[in-house]
């Protein structure tokens, strides 16, 4: 579950920490680079994360998020390399929210169910 997204900005930088939930434990990822960044930076801090709480078993990165208008809608998107060769896909709505929370919860689609048959 996400639990939280924070960022600090100074100037041109951003550093953004993603707090999740995992076995009722909270597990915090970093990512630090460009403030006009910020949500790809939040789709990074996510696989901090989930790296963090796999026991660093996990190789993940981050290959592209983006947003785009699909009929009404606003989607983001996700491209996540999930172990050498596995690219993954996964995609939320914006709606409403916040772009960063939208990225995250698109980087969370794209690995959840390959995440639950490696913790269980």
């Amino acid at each position: 579950m996400i639990v939280s997204i924070e960022d600090d900005v100074d100037g041109s930088d951003a550093r953004v920490t993603v707090t999740l939930d995992w076995a009722a434990r909270p597990w915090h990822g970093h990512a630090v680079g460009s403030a006009d960044q910020r949500p790809r930076l939040a789709g990074e801090a996510t696989l901090d994360a989930v790296v963090r709480l796999s026991g660093d078993e996990l190789d993940l990165e981050l290959l592209a998020v983006a947003t785009t208008d699909l009929g009404a809608a606003r989607v983001a998107l996700a491209q996540v390399r999930f172990g050498d060769e596995d690219v993954l896909v996964g995609s939320a709505l914006q709606g409403e929210v916040d772009d960063r929370l939208a990225a995250v919860r698109a980087v969370m689609d794209a690995i959840n169910r390959r995440l639950e048959r490696h913790l269980g």
